[in-house]
């Protein structure tokens, strides 16, 4: 016969204080988030989708340039949604690049992300267009040989046939640096621009003890992409209207303008833009001096020369 079971009463196991702890924790992380004011809940939401959309269009961007040989040129932020317009010649619908066939070139450089083009969607989580500028020797043919931002020769001009705003200078160093009037080598086929072609922008921050010290997040690039955030400064809208900055907030202007110039550490004469944290408006602020920043909320993303000669290397594109 099997022995009578042990009928006696089994202690039950308690929770250890690391696991009460981690209780306590979920539990607060909970309350707080029930307590966050829907409007703040709002704003973090729609901040974590634009910054997921500018991942996805950085990914578009490459991969038109993995297919294409070169970036996409910008659409023009003014046509409204739905319709076309022909400001330099032909007809061409809102969210498809302002490519000019003839020239084989972007007849703009500044503009909003060619979301038709791309195949994304338009706006980021507040409804607006995103900003996007390009470099023309990242966007024109493979078919031309101007390997340089703005330079054709050395001390040469620019030879593109784009409206302004041109580069604002010589790509330094020259591409290649040596016997500059020769051609890269290996010289690329499939690919608008070489293993030596920079970029003419730069995204810079300011230092947040002073405003004057500014340094550099990333120089000689190819593109970038620029949110306009909630309150949506510069941004352009689907009806093809812009918003206008406000003047006090210096760093955003900068941003929704696009052709103000500087000369990075580590770069040269560049397009620049600004990348900072986020700070509310304020009264007696300066972007540019002191410590109290102005009211500044936009999302910048960049698309580095490393990072995009590594993928047209990956695609077979570049030597």
């Amino acid at each position: 016969m099997r022995p009578d079971r042990d009928l006696r009463p089994r202690r039950q196991r308690g929770f250890t204080l690391a696991e009460l702890a981690i209780g306590f924790l979920i539990i607060g992380l909970l309350l707080a988030g029930a307590f966050m004011p829907l409007s703040s809940q709002i704003e973090v939401r729609n901040t974590a989708d634009t910054r997921r959309t500018m991942d996805q269009i950085k990914e578009a961007l490459i991969g038109f340039a993995q297919s294409n040989g070169r970036l996409p040129c910008p659409a023009r932020g003014a046509t409204a949604a739905g319709t076309t317009d022909s400001s330099w010649g032909a007809a061409i619908a809102a969210g498809v690049e302002q490519y000019n066939t003839a020239t084989k070139s972007c007849y703009i450089a500044l503009g909003v992300v060619p979301w038709s083009t791309l195949g994304i969607t338009e706006t980021d989580a507040w409804g607006r267009r995103m900003t996007y500028r390009v470099a023309p020797a990242f966007a024109d043919d493979t078919t031309l040989t101007t390997w340089n931002s703005r330079l054709s020769a050395p001390g040469g001009s620019q030879s593109r046939a784009l409206p302004p705003p041109y580069s604002p200078a010589d790509q330094s160093p020259a591409c290649p640096s040596t016997g500059a009037s020769n051609a890269p080598t290996p010289t690329p086929t499939l690919s608008s621009f070489a293993l030596c072609t920079l970029g003419d922008i730069a995204v810079l921050t300011r230092s947040d003890s002073d405003h004057s010290v500014v340094t550099p997040l990333g120089t000689g690039l190819p593109a970038v992409i620029v949110s306009h955030g909630r309150n949506g400064n510069g941004a352009w809208q689907p009806t093809g209207i812009q918003l206008v900055a406000a003047a006090a907030s210096s760093d955003e202007l900068v941003n929704s303008g696009g052709t103000t110039t500087a000369t990075p550490s580590g770069g040269y004469l560049s397009y620049i833009f600004y990348s900072r944290n986020y700070s509310p408006s304020a009264t007696g602020c300066s972007d540019t001096s002191g410590t109290l920043f102005c009211e500044f909320d936009d999302i910048v993303a960049m698309i580095s020369t490393n990072t995009l000669v590594a993928r047209m290397i990956s695609a077979g594109r570049l030597p």
